[in-house]
């Protein structure tokens, strides 16, 4: 079925876990929800999952840390898709919420993590999310991003407290940015072209020393914090998704 022939938000997913009938029991899952999606094939290994992106068109790869190979295979296959010319939106199945791997699963390329013991309705949901270009986490893992950005040495600094870094139109986009509007949100919500929206967040990124816009809407987050108690952007103990970065070429 081709893209324009399927059913209006459907989403292709392809699966990869540790075992054939794990990937089955997730696309049965997936079937059964109430969210529109279409399994377009699984894997248990890294040659597979490779070899299964390049013929299927998926929109979102699910792919779990452990898998044929051992138990954190999956880390490794996402750094190869994200490489690759096969470019998904990856959701990573962890066995664990320890923040290390939590931790890795971000730096590693996934958009989202979910975890074994949470719902097939919240897998689907999920999916969904980062198909739009969010990225998905609970409360406490989104933290464990935060407190990892605090202790790695960045690239270049970012100035958090400078006074009049940020024009007014600027801090109202990143303001809408940590609120996990995406791009045409943001341009509704501010009378702009999506066009100048990126040209909006360029220009931010380069003033605040962040990289995409997770960093941004991390960086938001901290500063808000570090300013008060009361803070109006807190994350609340739900799932939360914040777009992801949406670079000029890959709109062109």
């Amino acid at each position: 079925m081709s893209k324009s022939s399927r059913p209006v938000g459907t989403v292709r997913v392809f699966v990869a876990d540790g075992s054939r009938m794990s990937c089955q029991l997730i696309a049965a899952a997936l079937r059964r929800g109430r969210y529109r999606t279409r399994v377009v094939g699984f894997a248990t290994d890294a040659a597979g999952i490779q070899k299964g992106l390049e013929k299927n068109d998926a929109d979102v790869a699910v792919i779990g840390a452990r898998l044929e190979e051992n138990a954190l295979a999956g880390f490794d296959v996402t750094r190869q898709v994200r490489a690759s010319r096969s470019k998904p939106s990856i959701i990573m199945i962890l066995d664990s919420s320890k923040p290390a791997m939590v931790v890795e699963a971000f730096r590693a390329g996934a958009s989202g993590v979910f975890f074994r013991d949470q719902s097939s309705e919240l897998l689907c949901k999920s999916i969904h999310a980062v198909r739009k270009g969010q990225v998905w986490a609970g409360s406490k893992e989104f933290h464990y991003v935060i407190d990892a950005l605090r202790q790695a040495a960045p690239a270049k600094p970012i100035c958090q407290k400078t006074p009049g870094l940020l024009t007014k139109r600027e801090e109202g986009v990143v303001h809408l940015v940590a609120e996990g509007m995406t791009n045409r949100d943001i341009s509704h919500q501010l009378n702009l072209s999506e066009h100048t929206v990126r040209n909006y967040l360029f220009r931010i990124f380069n003033k605040v020393g962040t990289s995409n816009r997770l960093e941004l809407a991390l960086y938001a987050l901290d500063r808000r914090e570090g300013d008060s108690q009361h803070n109006s952007l807190a994350v609340m103990d739900r799932p939360h998704i914040v777009e992801n970065r949406v670079m000029a070429s890959a709109q062109a």
